[in-house]
């Protein structure tokens, strides 16, 4: 996996992904950038949820069972001094479907955070991870 990053001008910096997509990430004013981007943390933290969520799908979809809908709400700390590693992460599910099976949504959720999602794994090195989750039963 390849990636770049490329320095625009103040604090803003373009990346592009080795699959040809790019996203400007930026600084807070009062560090000297212009809010014109994600800033990098929250990009980690956005990469947290992407891979859990792209798992949860891809779980419940193979379990046959009939998601509609996936949000990943995240809450993040971080250490007080540098580097400010994320210490403690909290994951809030909200499953959207037709009829879930409360223990398929529990198990997708339990196997992307302790076996599939790269991300949850890199970030168990610093975080600790706590999980809530809730089916919405759609009509």
């Amino acid at each position: 996996m390849k990636a770049k990053v490329t320095w625009i001008n103040g604090r803003a910096f373009l990346g592009e992904s080795g699959s040809g997509h790019g996203v400007v990430m930026d600084g807070a004013p009062e560090a000297g950038g212009r809010n014109i981007g994600v800033r990098p943390m929250e990009m980690l933290l956005l990469g947290l949820g992407g891979c859990t969520a792209f798992d949860v799908v891809m779980i419940l979809e193979k379990a046959r069972e009939p998601v509609t809908g996936v949000e990943v709400d995240l809450d993040a700390e971080r250490a007080a001094e540098d580097p400010k590693v994320f210490t403690r992460v909290k994951l809030g599910f909200t499953v959207k479907g037709r009829g879930l099976k409360p223990a398929a949504v529990e198990r997708a959720i339990r196997l992307s955070e302790e076996k599939y999602c790269s991300a949850s794994a890199m970030f168990r090195g610093t975080a600790t991870l706590e999980t809530a989750w809730r089916i919405v039963e759609e009509a």
